[in-house]
């Protein structure tokens, strides 16, 4: 079955830096497109950044464009989220997902905190 793991979330002082990773298996990674997500406290989900095959980054959300760069490996089937000049409210759970023929897949999130 298909399996979304994050990683490297954190607690970052504002203008600080953190990698996201989500690690993917049980189905064929390089032929999918894969996007972060996030979610502060309330019920709304927000796309932050998708990457489609052969490591086309798309759909950066405005509040995170030129800070946050999303970016691929497909020998390690995993998908990065690098994010610089964070800010308070980048604060948030983050998640991985990716739809497959079996449906629409998420990770269990990580927490990063913005604060200082």
């Amino acid at each position: 079955q298909v399996q979304l793991v994050e990683s490297g979330g954190g607690f970052v002082h504002p203008g600080g830096s953190l990698r996201l990773s989500c690690t993917a298996s049980g189905f064929d990674f390089s032929k999918h497109a894969m996007s972060w997500y996030r979610q502060a406290p309330g019920p709304e989900r927000e796309l932050v950044a998708t990457i489609l095959r052969f490591g086309i980054p798309r759909n950066y959300a405005d509040s995170v464009k030129g800070r946050f760069t999303i970016f691929r490996d497909d020998a390690k089937n995993t998908i990065y989220l690098q994010m610089n000049s964070l800010k308070p409210e980048d604060t948030a759970v983050y998640y991985c997902n990716t739809a497959t023929v079996s449906g629409n897949h998420w990770g269990q999130g990580t927490q990063v905190t913005v604060s200082s």
